[in-house]
């Protein structure tokens, strides 16, 4: 497989990068996970809108602007012949003095790879169970995909050695607010809620073609706070995230889950969404 790397295409056992990296000594980056159906990148503005936003946080300059990364992004797709599959683009501050002053790192690294899309073999309902580790409260950080997810790493562990395919974390205030990897909803009646954006969780890509489902459908979405034990009572739990897109969930720390219709339609027009968002790019070429 060949990967991107700081502009040029080179096969991936020679995709190395410094020893000396900050990503790699701090996590001192950005990443994005991008779906790509049909060739085409999925929601690729809005991605690219969070990256350039967490650069200017942390003050890392983009090396290629978005054109040239989209350009890059789609000669690597067909390189790879990868038309379905995930890329990931990491952007890192690069190479500097270890230390954590990062004010010699001048120059940063861009890589991006792909991995294939997740097959129909992979449980579409998910078993969850509730994490033992937490994320601040409006913690700005959290706004964006930083390279440190070692909580995140911990409670996708946990998960992992639970039997389960998931773990919620809670933040500081003892709310569950999201997935190791992805954004969480709970459904009540006929209201979906999640959790709001300043209780520490990422403001997913996906989590916002949620929004814009429901709204055509007329259903109503709440920001709200709920405990873990108030979880496993709601009518239906659905999660939301780039690889997968929407995926429900059938049980929750061992307990059984509500199902709710909402779920099932809402991961049904996400489905329509994507393939027609790819048709759209094709005509439009051709």
């Amino acid at each position: 497989m060949l990967v991107f790397l700081n502009g040029k295409f080179v096969p991936e056992e020679k995709a190395v990068v410094s020893v000396f990296d900050r990503s790699f000594l701090y996590g001192d980056g950005l990443f994005e996970a991008i779906r790509v159906f049909n060739g085409k990148l999925f929601r690729w503005d809005q991605h690219m809108q969070r990256l350039r936003q967490g650069a200017g946080f942390l003050k890392i300059k983009l090396p290629f602007p978005p054109d040239k990364l989209l350009s890059g992004a789609l000669r690597l797709i067909a390189k790879n012949k990868m038309p379905d599959s995930v890329l990931r683009l990491v952007l890192s501050r690069g190479v500097g003095t270890p230390g954590y002053s990062p004010g010699d790192a001048k120059t940063p690294t861009v890589v991006m790879s792909l991995r294939p899309a997740p097959g129909s073999k992979n449980p579409m309902q998910w078993k969850l169970i509730t994490s033992s580790f937490h994320l601040p409260a409006n913690d700005p950080l959290a706004a964006f995909k930083t390279c440190n997810k070692l909580p995140q790493v911990l409670a996708r562990a946990e998960a992992g050695a639970a039997g389960a395919n998931e773990a919620l974390l809670s933040n500081t205030n003892g709310f569950v607010i999201e997935g190791a990897s992805s954004n969480l909803f709970w459904i009540k009646g006929c209201v979906i809620f999640t959790s709001s954006l300043v209780s520490g969780i990422l403001p997913g890509v996906t989590r916002q073609v949620v929004f814009e489902i429901a709204a055509r459908m007329k259903i109503p979405v709440r920001e709200k706070n709920i405990h873990p034990k108030e979880l496993v009572c709601m009518d239906g739990i659905f999660l939301s995230l780039s690889s997968f897109g929407i995926v429900e969930a059938v049980s929750l720390d061992g307990k059984k889950i509500k199902k709710s219709p909402f779920a099932g339609r809402i991961a049904q027009a996400y489905r329509e969404i994507l393939v027609n968002s790819s048709a759209c790019n094709l005509r439009a070429e051709t």
